[in-house]
C-alpha cells in the first residue's frame, strides 16, 4: 500500500462534503442566466414586434 493515498482518501472525503454542499444549494447561477436570456429574447420579440411589424401597418 502507497501510505500517499490514504492521506488522499482523507482530503478525497472533505472534497465530497464540499461538492455535496455546492450541490445541496441548487443551481441558482444557472437559473439567472436562462432567465435573463430569456428575458433578452422577448425584449427583442417585443422590439421586433412594435418597431417593425406595426409600422408597417394591415396586410391587405
Amino acid at each position: 500500500m502507497n501510505p500517499n493515498n490514504e492521506a488522499r482518501a482523507g482530503a478525497g472525503d472533505q472534497e465530497d462534503e464540499r461538492v455535496d454542499e455546492i450541490v445541496r444549494s441548487g443551481p441558482a447561477g444557472a437559473i439567472a442566466v436562462a432567465g435573463i436570456a430569456t428575458a433578452i429574447v422577448v425584449a427583442l420579440w417585443f422590439a421586433f414586434y412594435f418597431l417593425v411589424f406595426l409600422p408597417r401597418g394591415v396586410i391587405h
